[in-house]
């Protein structure tokens, strides 16, 4: 018996709640349903008044007011309680509503146990009985089941109101009414089993929300996030950009996207480890979050690019947070036991001058980090308009590019080469040309490295060898054909078969073909470098080194390379006349190229004097605007047939000024 008296009056303390969080919402359930509130009230005060209007008590009419009230009173507390939450979506001072709820629920259940406890002692109307001990047993009920999120409050209002009711039934005194006293007092012990088990279910249930809740919550910021640095990622960032343009970007007077990008972070993370790379970046995000402060809201973008939003930010106050970045990351960042020499890159974008929605706004602070990049870096660079007609012309070319072979837009021009002493024609360099539908002619100079960042290097200079061979195949046997390789496309290995399948559809002979090659070449050399350049001069092709001087270690490039040929560059020759450092370098070059069994181009020739000077230095070849222009292959052609020398060309091309002038 004590066991069970235990049990029915402990509240279930195994399964007490100690987690504030569930508490509340054990609170929350109070109040859930307003409407079964009311209609418990409701059904209260009208019982409670034909109780009073068939008895004509005064103590039941007494008690009956009470009821109505402490009823009314609930309700009302019940409905400001929902209106709260359904605005907050969360119960605020959830301790004192409980009390609250708990001490009405309590008075109201002792006040129908009054009832029907006055109502058995003061009168006989079987009728009056009947309804008040209903009422209070009802309310039992339903209260056991309603209140089961709180079994103690639920315990509590059934023996408050049953209590005094059964208590009235046994003084009544006959049998039948002491019967029914106990078994009104042993239905207690029933509900208040029944309050447990429902209580196990709600809290099952909010076990089971509170940890869904945790585990969206937790995905949600794993997808809000970047794992490495903390910083919010990319997504998160892009999300409140719209939002603030969406929602409160009309209270800002302008908003600020600055793109950041470590300069050599890609060289750091390959020689010193991924560790270190990880290890720097988290070092970055925390100083970036020193610099920017309050000012803005930082996050990863990826890899080595942070993205800082600055709201109510103009031009000069994003100017001066950018370049308080490029100064602190010029000093170099400490990493463990390195001190890493990491530049930074900004470009920035300011709406709404800038950009009229987040996507160009960001999209511009992209093209100005672009063009910091292109300007060495470690600096910071405001977005412009004339970036984005940059950007709207290259994007127009690399689409151009994808269809100029096949709309037959690409075209060869050649410039001749001149013996030196004979003056005639010993070699025709083909120059590529672009005559773009609606830009015009397009220089390769511009062209060429968006055809490399595009991959589309390599059919373009399978067309240009191709035509060029079968357009040199009718040209005399001693005059050579001459071809700019560009580097992407010694290194992707296809060159070998290209050329062979020019050389084989065209007819045109190896011997006569010579492929230009510059130092920039061996900036990432390998051993394929060098098988490549094996396998070309095993076909029987001439190579010639092309801008000779300009780059790096040029004498070891000669000594473990065997070139037929070198060009000197046009910068050494247009200041030939004047400069004593430049005639020794191109006497020098001479000399070399005689010891070594080489040919040797000058090119960039323009002037009589310069001609001279290459002649009187041993150059072999010179070319130029002096002699010709670069022209189209008809024009080459007819000069060959003619055999054109350097004197005609000369004068050729005077006349053609002349005309020009006039």
């Amino acid at each position: 018996m004590r066991r069970l008296l235990l049990k029915t009056f402990s509240g279930g303390s195994g399964q007490t709640v100690q987690d504030a969080e569930l508490r509340r919402a054990l609170v929350e359930t109070l109040y859930t349903s307003p409407v079964s509130l009311a209609t418990g009230a409701l059904a209260g005060i009208v019982l409670s008044a034909a109780i009073a209007h068939v008895s004509r008590d005064s103590y039941l009419i007494g008690c009956a007011l009470l009821l109505s009230l402490i009823a009314v009173v609930r309700v009302v507390s019940g409905l400001i309680f929902f209106r709260r939450l359904e605005k907050t979506q969360r119960a605020h001072s959830y301790r004192r509503w409980a009390t609250t709820y708990e001490a009405g629920a309590a008075i109201y259940a002792g006040s129908l146990g009054l009832l029907a406890f006055t109502s058995l002692i003061r009168t006989h109307d079987h009728t009056v009985h009947l309804i008040s001990v209903s009422l209070a047993m009802t309310y039992a009920a339903a209260a056991a089941g309603r209140n089961a999120g709180r079994v103690k409050l639920a315990v509590a209002q059934s023996c408050l109101s049953i209590l005094p009711s059964a208590a009235g039934l046994w003084l009544v005194g006959d049998f039948s009414h002491r019967i029914l006293a106990l078994a009104m007092v042993g239905s207690i012990f029933g509900l208040a089993d029944s309050a447990r088990t429902t209580h196990g279910i709600v809290m099952q249930a909010l076990r089971t929300k509170q940890q869904k809740t945790r585990l969206a919550t937790k995905f949600e910021k794993l997808a809000s996030y970047d794992s490495l640095t903390g910083l919010e990622n990319r997504m998160a960032i892009q999300m409140r950009l719209r939002d603030m343009f969406q929602g409160n970007y009309r209270n800002y007077d302008a908003m600020a996207i600055l793109w950041l990008d470590l300069d050599r972070f890609k060289e750091i993370n390959d020689t010193l480890g991924h560790v270190v790379g990880d290890t720097l970046l988290c070092t970055v995000a925390q100083r970036l979050g020193e610099l920017v402060g309050a000012r803005g809201y930082i996050s990863r973008f990826g890899g080595d690019e942070f993205v800082i939003l600055c709201p109510d930010t103009n031009r000069f106050t994003a100017q001066k947070i950018a370049n308080e970045i490029v100064e602190d990351f010029s000093q170099g960042v400490q990493v463990s036991d390195h001190l890493l020499q990491v530049t930074a890159s900004v470009g920035l974008a300011v709406g709404p001058q800038d950009g009229r929605d987040a996507e160009e706004l960001i999209q511009h602070a992209d093209l100005a980090l672009c063009e910091a990049k292109s300007k060495g870096g470690n600096r910071s660079v405001s977005f412009n308009w004339t970036m984005k007609e940059r950007f709207h012309r290259a994007h127009e070319i690399e689409t151009g590019l994808r269809r100029a072979i096949e709309n037959d837009e690409l075209l060869l021009h050649f410039q001749p080469i001149f013996d030196a002493h004979s003056g005639r024609i010993k070699i025709c360099e083909a120059l590529l040309r672009w005559d773009h539908p609606t830009l015009g002619r397009v220089s390769p100079a511009e062209f060429v490295p968006i055809a490399e960042s595009i991959n589309m290097i390599g059919p373009i200079t399978e067309w240009v060898i191709g035509k060029a061979c079968t357009i040199a195949a009718d040209w005399p046997e001693d005059v050579r054909l001459a071809v700019n390789i560009s580097p992407s496309s010694l290194h992707s290995g296809e060159l070998p078969r290209i050329v062979i399948a020019a050389l084989m559809q065209s007819g045109f002979t190896a011997k006569r073909l010579e492929l230009e090659v510059t130092e920039s070449i061996f900036l990432h050399g390998d051993g394929q470098t060098h098988q490549m350049l094996q396998a070309l001069r095993q076909i029987g092709l001439r190579l010639v080194l092309d801008d000779f001087g300009t780059g790096y270690s040029s004498l070891g490039y000669l000594r473990d390379y065997h070139f037929d040929g070198i060009k000197i560059d046009r910068c050494f020759m247009s200041g030939i006349v004047t400069s004593r450092t430049d005639q020794a370098i191109v006497e020098a070059v001479g000399h070399l190229a005689a010891s070594l069994d080489m040919e040797i181009v000058a090119e960039g020739i323009e002037t009589a004097e310069e001609l001279k000077y290459a002649r009187d230095a041993g150059i072999h070849n010179v070319q130029g605007f002096l002699m010709s222009r670069p022209q189209p292959a008809s024009v080459v052609g007819d000069m060959l047939r003619r055999g054109v020398t350097i004197g005609d060309a000369m004068t050729l091309r005077l006349r053609e000024q002349t005309a020009m002038r006039a």
